[in-house]
């Protein structure tokens, strides 16, 4: 058997499988749960949405959540050095992965400091009566699509904040650091929204808005775009296929459980994500009761929109607004804050492995360099219209590129898939069987690949939200193609042993009593 420093090279550990199952919670529950999947389940068939969403979540969610624990764990890396002992050539895709992790990042973050701005707008509701004009213009000052130089202080100031408490995490690794910041929030993020949903419901309208939410619209399930909604909605939450997994995954223990600790983090990212659907719905409901309209009748029901705008105008109406205000605003800095830390342990953690450098100097280097490109973007009176757009092409077409480009070339180009399902039954109570590779390298790439060659079509055919067709092109189509060319040029400098040439996975496979046939066979130089 090989030795721990051979295995593990001294790398850093949860300390406990508690440590990373909340770890992994605060990465998936994050803004989307709260503003994505309401939106998303009301506009695809209501209660009826719910059918393509498990589907979605047991062929392909949990399935390529299992692939990232199984590559993090058996090669204890983050993305970069997993794929290069799988195949060296195969390191450009885990760059690729650390590039989505630092684009996704900084504009993360922005959001994150509006929600803290307010949380304390809903002491007072700064928001006055029209919470649109004040979103738009009073806060963020919203200008045309380009490139402006203009900080807004409002935004600007909350955002430092951020990236300082960012680098604190960081620099305290992940035991101290990510471990226990996420065993503090998780629970307190749960405890806060279940309270926030207990009080929506008893609101006026309540029911109504539970009913335009639940009520199943059966002909939707014949339609594929609601299907695809489905899945799309499943690979976002999760935060699977982009290197975010493959990092957590590597700092688990060797004696890990770590199928039966996916289940557990799906299932309460899905309850999380129903659970929000029902404090939002409610409350849109007692929204609509006080206009005297109809749920459908309301609008921005989904994304920024609905926390920053339609959310502020239902806190106004509430008996006791500024503590149900705090109570929302605050779940949003919490579920965004730890999801941020998993984007950036991803980067950190992947200069730290390739480089050498030391815990402190990756997190002050990722912090500060991650906090100028935030402020100079999207602190500006641009800032908006670049988040949007940025987030739009990220997502859609790097995160979904990623996953493709992953599945196909674990399962089909090097044929490991039977190895990493043999890692995950030799460390697992619950076994993955063959199925497991046809939902991997079947189902998932399909349904993917049609989700961007969908997007991409559109956004050439149709554009994006109207923005001219130059700034699709430097923000859009700019963002995926500088993470390209980061990728392969990130590929170039010598690892000087510190990728181990002698590493060997663990546990050997043949502890495992199954055979390992050419399709498994491991090279690690």
């Amino acid at each position: 058997m090989a030795s721990a420093k051979t295995v593990g090279g001294g790398r850093e550990q949860f300390t406990r499988n508690s440590g990373f199952i909340f770890a992994a919670i605060g990465s998936a529950v994050g803004l989307g749960n709260i503003w994505r999947f309401p939106g998303v389940a009301y506009e695809s068939g209501g209660g009826a949405f719910l059918i393509p969403y498990l589907v979605a979540l047991l062929t392909a969610g949990i399935p390529v959540l299992f692939l990232d624990y199984a590559v993090g764990h058996r090669f204890r890396g983050t993305a970069p050095l997993s794929f290069r002992r799988i195949k060296k050539p195969v390191e450009a895709l885990g760059w690729f992965q650390t590039g989505l992790l630092f684009v996704i990042g900084v504009y993360y973050a922005a959001v994150i400091a509006w929600a803290a701005s307010y949380f304390f707008f809903s002491f007072n509701q700064s928001w006055g009566d029209d919470p649109a004009t004040f979103f738009t213009q009073d806060y963020l000052q919203v200008g045309d699509p380009g490139v402006s130089t203009t900080v807004v202080g409002g935004v600007a100031l909350p955002l430092v904040i951020v990236w300082l408490a960012v680098l604190a995490v960081l620099a305290l690794g992940v035991a101290n650091g990510i471990e226990k910041v996420n065993i503090v929030f998780i629970p307190l993020l749960f405890i806060g929204f279940t309270g926030l949903v207990i009080r929506a419901i008893t609101l006026p309208g309540a029911a109504d808005g539970l009913n335009a939410l639940f009520t199943p619209q059966w002909a939707a399930l014949k339609d594929l775009d609601v299907w695809i909604a489905a899945y799309s909605q499943i690979f976002f939450s999760l935060s699977i296929a982009f290197g975010i997994m493959i990092a957590y995954a590597s700092f688990q223990r060797r004696r890990a459980n770590m199928t039966s600790s996916g289940l557990v983090v799906a299932f309460a990212n899905s309850s999380f994500e129903i659970l929000a659907g029902i404090g939002v719905f409610s409350a849109l409901g007692f929204l609509a009761y006080q206009q005297q309209v109809a749920v459908s009748d309301l609008e921005g029901l989904t994304g920024p929109i609905l926390s920053f705008v339609t959310f502020p105008a239902v806190i106004s109406e509430m008996p006791g607004a500024a503590f149900f205000g705090a109570l929302f605003f605050g779940s949003l800095v919490i579920a965004g804050f730890t999801s941020l830390i998993s984007l950036m342990i991803g980067v950190s953690g992947a200069l730290q492995d390739k480089w050498g450098i030391s815990r402190t100097k990756a997190a002050v280097g990722v912090s500060g360099i991650c906090g100028l490109i935030s402020i100079a973007l999207f602190s500006t009176t641009s800032g908006l219209i670049a988040l949007d757009t940025v987030d739009m092409f990220a997502n859609n077409v790097g995160v979904v590129a990623s996953a493709i480009m992953m599945t196909v070339i674990l399962i089909w180009v090097l044929r490991r898939g039977d190895m990493l399902r043999q890692h995950l039954n030799a460390v697992s109570t619950f076994k993955v069987g063959k199925i497991w590779l046809a939902l991997v390298g079947v189902v998932a790439p399909i349904f993917l690949t049609i989700m961007l060659v969908q997007k991409v079509w559109s956004v050439i055919d149709e554009g994006y939200e109207g923005y001219p067709t130059w700034y699709l092109g430097v923000f859009g189509w700019g963002t995926i193609a500088l993470v390209v060319v980061a990728a392969v040029l990130l590929t170039l400098p010598s690892w000087k042993g510190r990728d181990q040439p002698d590493f060997l996975p663990w546990p050997p496979l043949a502890d495992t009593g199954r055979t390992s046939g050419p399709s498994t066979k491991e090279t690690v130089r």
